[in-house]
């Protein structure tokens, strides 16, 4: 197909936001301290654990409902957030072995069905995830979560409270791997019939908020834990309602109408009139970019570095800000010129269309001798901003230097089963490249996942086969730093290559545009991919 029909696209969007609208008239008379969440996801993250859907089902799903060993720190909006303790109290790594790590789990938790968590409880959901003959093994949480634990090898319970893990190698970024892994209920699975598809209709976690109903396609109603571990994030509503609403213009219309309080990325030329009507147009820095990952396969027009710096020197980013309503930065990386991961590099990406019509002649095209590339996209899905209308301008900014854009439009969940997959397998349709919004809040996530010779499909997530020695070794140095200082000068020669030979076409940053009702008070929009919604009233 050489474009999209972004009408087609669109009618099915609303037709699915429709459908979800629907149905909230019955929530409206529940209560008046209830929330509800328009997400740009066109289904429920599953409530099994390690959901789908992407960091947004994480976001919504999987850390309401579900806890891991280390999470995140969401309390404020003036500085990034670190790893802070969540069912394990302490870790640390052994000076004598860097490859053992003991995790000591926090006393007195217990999952929503009343069951105990223990260490007993950690060994079996590493095994749903990791070990294919245990009978709670499940294909669709290891397919979510293996990728995000590469150095895990081993694991055991030391005592009834004591967890150790082996890694790999010595790895000084495991505590962010460990964050990514929730913990399911044994207990509930077994009084389920020992089956996740049962599991799904009665899910159990340690996290804050429990599932009291769940429809796919349709919505998932959360309600307290007022037993929760910690007292400081038990929740302040009484019910939140997730909706999958895919198409933005649908999300700012239930917005307006108040079928819903609180909407993820509304329609960015919508703003004024969102404001005008009083709702709270919230925004924050945000470790999260928007980016085409190039295939490096054999015959991928994208092994030709002049070609890629080309397509980075053509790119309007101003005028993509513009179209965004201001609700992005421009993408001079993996990560912006302020983060202290971003180094020296020499290549500046810019606009600058003379010099990239000079690095396409030179590799032998042009406007007049047009090179022809695919691009899988999706048109919405896990905070992927405003996926149409970005790519519609890179497609028109390729084009003026003689790249000519393809695209294979994918539902979200598909266009995530083929970034596993990788570039080779069939389900990338032959892609020279996949767009994506990438989660870049620690080092690996941000940078190793994607380029580790060491990670290629179905081991990782190097989708476009990228494989080059001195980049490997680049990132073996960031994991085998302990010291900060160390570590730091590793991660800034990793990224400074990143941009040098332009590995990606770098387009934007997100900042992580939503939209609230008035009635909703008591956010706080952390510099996170997570956010915390226990604070939050609805008045």
């Amino acid at each position: 197909m050489p474009s999209f029909d972004r009408r087609q696209i669109l009618a099915g969007a609303a037709a699915a936001a429709g459908a979800s609208l629907f149905d909230l008239s019955q929530v409206s008379a529940q209560g008046s301290n209830v929330l509800r969440i328009a997400m740009t996801a066109s289904d429920i993250p599953l409530p099994n654990g390690q959901t789908d859907q992407g960091a947004e089902g994480m976001r919504f799903v999987g850390y309401n409902v579900f806890d891991s060993l280390i999470l995140w720190d969401l309390s404020k909006a003036d500085a990034p957030g670190g790893l802070v303790p969540g069912l394990a109290t302490s870790w640390k790594v052994d000076p004598a072995d860097p490859t053992r790590w003991t995790f000591v789990l926090r006393p007195g938790v217990t999952f929503h069905d009343g069951s105990a968590f223990d260490a007993a409880a950690v060994v079996w959901n590493f095994d749903k995830i990791l070990k294919a003959d245990s009978p709670q093994h499940d294909p669709r949480q290891s397919g979510q979560g293996r990728t995000r634990i590469p150095s895990v090898k081993s694991y055991r319970a030391l005592d009834p409270m004591t967890v150790e893990f082996i890694a790999s190698s010595p790895n000084a970024l495991f505590p962010y791997e460990i964050s990514w892994i929730l913990m399911s209920s044994p207990a509930q699975w077994e009084k389920v019939g020992r089956n996740w598809d049962a599991f799904l209709r009665a899910p159990s976690g340690t996290g804050p908020w429990k599932v009291d109903r769940y429809t796919p396609r349709e919505r998932l109603e959360l309600t307290p834990n007022a037993a929760y571990w910690n007292p400081a994030r038990r929740p302040k509503l009484e019910r939140v309602v997730l909706v999958p609403m895919p198409e933005p213009n649908a999300r700012t219309a239930a917005l307006l109408s108040g079928q819903v309080d609180w909407i993820e990325a509304p329609a960015t030329d919508a703003l004024a009139q969102l404001r005008s009507r009083g709702m709270q147009i919230t925004s924050n820095v945000y470790p999260h970019n928007w980016t085409w990952h190039f295939s490096r396969v054999e015959g991928s027009p994208w092994n030709d570095v002049r070609i890629r710096k080309a397509a980075n020197l053509a790119v309007d980013r101003a005028g993509m800000v513009e179209l965004l309503g201001g609700m992005m930065l421009p993408a001079k990386g993996m990560v912006p010129p302020s983060s202290p991961w971003f180094g020296k590099p020499s290549f500046d990406v810019k606009t600058d269309v003379p010099a990239a019509l000079k690095l396409m002649a030179e590799a032998g095209y042009g406007p007049a001798k047009p090179l022809s590339v695919k691009a899988i996209i999706s048109p919405s899905g896990s905070g992927q901003m405003q996926p149409l209308v970005m790519n519609e301008l890179i497609q028109q900014n390729l084009g003026e230097i003689g790249i000519k854009v393809e695209f294979e439009v994918m539902d979200w969940n598909a266009l995530v089963s083929s970034w596993r997959a990788g570039a080779k397998h069939p389900s990338s349709r032959g892609a020279h490249s996949t767009n994506s919004s990438y989660f870049s809040q620690d080092p690996f996530t941000a940078l190793i996942r994607h380029l580790d010779g060491g990670l290629l499909p179905p081991a990782g997530t190097n989708w476009g086969y990228y494989v080059d020695p001195d980049m490997d070794a680049r990132l073996a140095k960031i994991r085998s730093s302990f010291d900060a200082a160390e570590q730091l000068a590793a991660i800034q020669r990793a990224h400074e290559k990143f941009v040098d030979e332009a590995l990606f076409l770098f387009v934007a940053h997100d900042v992580a545009p939503r939209a609230l009702s008035p009635r909703v008070k008591g956010f706080v929009q952390a510099q996170n991919w997570y956010q915390d919604i226990t604070p939050v009233t609805v008045a």
